[in-house]
């Protein structure tokens, strides 16, 4: 009988989580643009914040926090002349042996080599090299100083080959030999690939033969130089990081034991192999360390080598450059440093990013990432959900109902349907007449020619002008976010509820221009002065006169007096204090306005007192209104405003 256990799944992600929704990371994102940032960075608060509702999952500021203090902590904790404080405490130990053997002794001999003992220099690395021929007479000193040739075998081979120590805890001629064949057989491979003769199986023949010395298990050549490159480096790194003194006793231990080894040749052909093919990597800058407990040249290594991958790890994880991607993070050094909850972590995030480019709503445009038309308007719809959810429902009489339809009030009778109609299907009367064809077997099978809908009463469409101030000042009172968001829910509400309206988006500053919808999101003020609401009424009328038959709704929202109008030849001129001549033809074209019968509504965002004797000028000639709204209750006004207008029409 099988039997069978069930649990959590641990290995990654659930399998069976329902699919990711990318449009709650493009409202966050939204809530960024709405107030003003731009496309990019937006996505880049968003993955540095990660969504809020996923709290499992940490965004990049908290995996950037954690690899600062791991680095931190790695500081703290590493000392690097561990290696060189053994070989000193071994050697010393040795010499002592050494003389006790001596002291007893009193022949010639025995005070001929106390002297030769008293004679050795300081430097631990010459100390060796003069006692590498020296005839202990004590067999403690000779163990211990054959201690000390091991542990330099073992610490500087572990230096350049991770595990290595390990491999050579019970050295003996052959398995020494066996270290110096790989090292042959691996230079033969470099060689052989740098003129372009390596394949695969090499490697793999490689690896078959010497895999228990590489514990990382790489996968090919190229990952293999790669990691040997890395501790190469952090190698070098290591000397440069001691004293003077350290740095030229330690390179002398090193020097003599790999010489001793019959490696010395064969790890100079390796080191020039993988400079040359990773001179990006840092193999020379010292490395600032505060810890108390020396470490072993290995251990020392592998701190300065982790050090080094979470250095790279930080920079890509602040994605500060230009353009930065998630893809650019090194999967594996995240997988080294936060374990595998944080490749998960990193995995969430750049889901977050690809599917908001597969799914239509981001997309990279000569190297700036842009908001797509469907994005748009969902961050319209956003906009208008905020300016509804401000609007006081009892008063306003407008709810987001979705199971109803904006053609008009029911006059209760029926026709029968025809291809375009967006009247509601009469669905009793639909079934009747299927009904009424017949049944067969008791099923009801409708036609097209069954279905009716319910006539409404006719609605007539609008031909709406926001006109928007993009001046710098804007930019300055605040107010350029609230304006932005105004105008997309205004887009999103005609589009939705209006469809059969007519609406455009003006902007205006030194000169005025029309805005389409998918501009609105990305849309930044303009590093200029001038208010000209002269051009802005100009494109306006145009608008208003290719839609005679429509109802016309005029809404400005400005925050400053006109400042710059068109001259003839059509370039702008700006003026302040405001000229007469702009005064005039902006006042003008506000009486045009008047006589094709638009009602302009002025919504002020400063006190200026200026700006207000304009608008109440305004008001008197063409019978608006004037509303002086908070930035934050902007588009309340305006949307409240335009339904005002659409009710009375």
């Amino acid at each position: 009988m099988t039997a069978y256990r069930y649990g959590e799944y641990q290995d990654g992600p659930d399998p069976l989580a329902p699919p990711y929704d990318v449009r709650s990371a493009l409202d966050e994102m939204g809530d960024a643009i709405l107030s003003g940032s731009t496309p990019l960075d937006a996505l880049r608060d968003l993955l540095k914040r990660g969504l809020p509702d996923a709290p499992d999952r940490r965004g990049l500021e908290e995996l950037l926090r954690q690899v600062r203090q791991r680095r931190r902590e790695l500081r703290e904790n590493t000392r690097l002349d561990g290696t060189l404080e053994r070989a000193r405490a071994l050697l010393d130990k040795a010499i002592g042996q050494e003389r006790a053997e001596l002291f007893p002794d009193p022949s010639d001999d025995a005070r001929f080599r106390e002297a030769a003992l008293d004679a050795l220099p300081s430097d631990t690395a010459r100390a060796v090299q003069e006692l590498d021929e020296y005839d202990w007479r004590s067999a403690a000193a000779r163990q211990t100083f054959e201690e000390l040739r091991d542990l330099l075998r073992r610490e500087i081979l572990d230096s350049q080959f991770r595990g290595m120590k390990e491999a050579l805890a019970n050295p003996d001629p052959e398995a020494m030999e066996r270290v110096r064949q790989m090292m042959s057989d691996l230079n033969d491979m470099l060689d052989k690939d740098a003129q372009g003769q390596h394949i695969q199986e090499d490697f793999d023949s490689f690896m078959r033969k010497y895999g228990d010395m590489f514990p990382e298990n790489p996968r090919n050549l190229e990952e293999l130089v790669d990691q040997l490159a890395r501790r190469a480096a952090a190698a070098q790194r290591l000397l440069a990081s001691l004293t003077p003194q350290q740095r030229e006793e330690l390179a002398g231990l090193m020097a003599q034991t790999l010489e001793r080894a019959g490696l010395a040749d064969q790890m100079r052909r390796l080191g020039d192999s993988l400079y040359a093919r990773r001179p990006d990597l840092s193999w020379s800058s010292p490395e600032r360390v505060s810890g108390d407990d020396p470490m072993g040249m290995g251990d020392a290594v592998g701190a300065l080598q982790e050090l080094a991958d979470l250095s790279e790890l930080e920079a890509a994880l602040r994605q500060d450059y230009p353009g930065a991607r998630l893809d650019d993070i090194d999967e594996a050094a995240v997988r080294r440093a936060l374990g595998r909850s944080g490749v998960d972590d990193l995995e969430a995030l750049r889901r977050i990013e690809r599917e908001l480019e597969n799914q239509g709503y981001l997309r990279r445009h000569r190297g700036k990432l842009e908001l797509t038309p469907k994005a748009v308007r969902r961050l319209g719809e956003t906009a208008l959900r905020r300016v509804f959810a401000s609007l006081d429902s009892s008063r306003r009489g407008d709810h987001d109902q979705r199971d109803a339809g904006a053609a008009g009030e029911l006059t209760g009778s029926t026709r029968p349907w025809r291809f375009g109609d967006e009247q509601p299907i009469d669905v009793v009367r639909t079934v009747i007449n299927g009904v009424r064809r017949g049944a067969a077997n008791g099923r009801v099978r409708l036609s097209v020619d069954d279905f009716e809908v319910s006539e409404t009463e006719r609605r007539s469409a609008a031909a709406v002008c926001l006109l928007v101030d993009l001046s710098y000042s804007m930019a300055l009172r605040g107010t350029w976010a609230a304006a932005k968001q105004t105008a997309l829910a205004l887009q999103a509400l005609v589009s939705s509820k209006f469809p059969q309206d007519s609406v455009q988006i003006v902007g205006f500053s030194n000169y005025a221009r029309v805005l389409q919808p998918d501009e609105l999101a990305g849309l930044e003020w303009d590093m200029v002065q001038g208010t000209n609401l002269h051009h802005a009424l100009l494109i306006a009328g145009r608008h208003l006169d290719r839609h005679p038959d429509f109802e016309p709704v005029v809404l400005v929202v400005t925050d400053g007096e006109p400042t710059a109008h068109l001259m003839r030849n059509g370039v702008p001129r700006f003026e302040w204090p405001p000229s007469r001549e702009t005064l005039e033809l902006t006042l003008a074209e506000v009486d045009k306005m008047t006589r094709r019968r638009a009602t302009m509504n002025v919504f002020m965002l400063a006190a200026d007192e200026r700006l207000r004797e304009f608008v109440d000028e305004v008001a008197r000639r063409n019978g608006g209104r004037v509303f002086a709204p908070s930035a934050d209750r902007l588009g309340e006004y305006v949307v409240n405003d335009f339904l005002r207008a659409r009710r009375r029409t």
